[in-house]
């Protein structure tokens, strides 16, 4: 629940910052118009946003005859969750990765890389797909178009202080003066951008929390987290650098250098989630299955293969 409030103070945050912004920059009517543009794209890309997502990474559907054993666990996992059955897809992409997309629980879409099947166990993998199947129930797809609408208008209320010299909606003067007026607009995208990744960082805390009450076994994603930090260093997900926005859907960032849980960061730090994870198992107590968490070993050959490839196979697809 303490989630839940700090999501909506954040958001409380970044309307009274766009209210007070659009006031003093654009006036009533540069507000409604930026508004109401912001509300347009977005909504363009909330509608579309998993066919758009999906087909930039590449991703290719798949079904419970290509991965039996993937798609039952996520079947499982899916009922306990109160969820319809996603559609899966799977990513060629060495770094492992997964996230979650769709507009509802109804549209909802789960992906995973390769790169994450070939090296973590069952139960890695188990505590992945919870996470992912969290951000569908909690809705986070919703929540980021709404921060993105409202980061959007506040960047356009700074363009229209640019082009209109920092005067009012009705030709009034700016009340906070020339110089204030280009600290607004210098300054306020900048802080809607720190509200958005706040809410973002709050969205996975809250999903990892979800996932770990799905599975009932917090320690297994906090296994999957590490796992997946230790074996994303010195793989590039081109995809992914080539399409930056898309960097908040994955469970950890798939981007380069951006490792710090900081105010440009789309996500908390993997070692605060971490502890976060380990909190919760102490008070859930131990799970009926696994050891304590076990910490990633050393690289064999550049990974560490899972039960997907006990066959041989680099994917249990192919």
């Amino acid at each position: 629940m303490a989630g839940y409030f700090r999501t909506a103070l954040l958001l409380a945050a970044m309307t009274a910052l766009f209210v007070g912004v659009g006031y003093a920059i654009g006036g009533e009517q540069g507000m409604v118009i930026a508004f109401g543009l912001a509300c347009a794209m977005n909504l363009f890309a909330w509608w579309n946003s998993d066919r758009v997502v999906l087909g930039m990474h590449n991703a290719q559907p798949i079904g419970p005859q290509d991965a039996p054993r993937l798609y039952d666990m996520t079947q499982a996992l899916a009922q306990r969750a109160g969820l319809p059955m996603p559609q899966l897809y799977v990513i060629h992409e060495d770094q492992p990765n997964a996230f979650a997309t769709g507009r509802s629980p109804e549209k909802g879409a789960v992906a995973v890389n390769t790169g994450l099947l070939d090296m973590m166990s069952e139960r890695e993998v188990a505590g992945v797909i919870a996470h992912e199947l969290a951000h569908i129930r909690n809705r986070d797809t919703l929540i980021m178009t709404m921060t993105a609408t409202l980061a959007g208008a506040i960047g356009m209320l700074a363009q229209f202080g640019f082009m209109f010299g920092g005067r009012g909606g009705n030709g009034r003067s700016n009340p906070f003066g020339p110089i204030g007026t280009i600290l607004l607009i210098i300054l306020a995208p900048i802080a809607a951008m720190i509200v958005q990744m706040a809410v973002s960082r709050q969205r996975e805390y809250e999903a990892d929390r979800a996932a770990a009450e799905i599975t009932g076994d917090p320690q297994g994603l906090a296994s999957a987290l590490l796992r997946l930090e230790d074996y994303k260093q010195g793989r590039v997900n081109e995809a992914a650098e080539a399409n930056p926005a898309s960097a908040h859907l994955f469970i950890i960032n798939p981007l380069s250098g951006l490792r710090m849980d900081g105010l440009f960061s789309t996500h908390p730090a993997t070692a605060n989630r971490v502890a976060a994870l380990e909190e919760l198992a102490s008070r859930m107590g131990p799970p009926d299955t696994g050891p304590r968490i076990p910490r990633p070993g050393p690289r064999v050959g550049g990974t560490q293969p899972g039960p997907w490839s006990a066959t041989g196979r680099r994917n249990p697809w192919g």
